[in-house]
């Protein structure tokens, strides 16, 4: 049984690390480096920090190099109104799962999501939503996970020029 552990502050640039794979998987580029890494290991280390933030991330070590992540599932906890279908309204979202392609096949990604499932659930988080790629929605469904019938929408909204 592989067993993943909550990820700490000393873990901030292996997450980023392993983001920028994701990213990578999903664009088909690797993403060049730059600001975006210095201000996701900013957020990871003040929101890892604390306990009670509803941010939390799950890894699994590279079992042959010390200090360095195989895997990850990072997610965080949303309150919004509550409805019929979730009355408290709080709400789960999956991002930045990724599995190091060097240790993949091997339950990782599995074992990072499991451990983010039963933090969701022993903070009463009964609705939990993610994207995912082609290739990830086997793991996802095995885990409940559905499609939906909503579609997504984004707006990027510009920088404000007075800033």
């Amino acid at each position: 049984m592989i067993d993943a552990r909550r990820a700490t502050v000393d873990d901030a640039a292996e997450l980023v690390r392993l983001r920028g794979l994701m990213l990578a998987s999903m664009a088909g580029t690797e993403p060049p480096p730059g600001p975006w890494q210095d201000a996701a290991r900013e957020t990871l280390r003040e929101r890892l920090c604390d306990p009670d933030e509803p941010m939390a991330a799950f890894v699994v070590d590279a079992p042959e190099a010390p200090g360095t992540l195989a895997a990850c599932a990072v997610g965080t906890i949303e309150r919004r109104l509550g409805g019929p279908a979730n009355p408290s309204g709080r709400v789960g979202y999956v991002f930045n799962v990724c599995t190091d392609p060097r240790h993949r096949r091997r339950g990782y990604s599995r074992a990072c999501m499991t451990a983010l499932l039963d933090w969701y659930r022993r903070r009463e988080v009964r609705t939990v939503d993610l994207r995912t790629s082609e290739p990830g929605q086997p793991l996802y469904r095995s885990l409940g996970f559905h499609l939906t019938r909503d579609p997504a929408m984004r707006l990027a909204l510009p920088a404000d020029p007075l800033d």
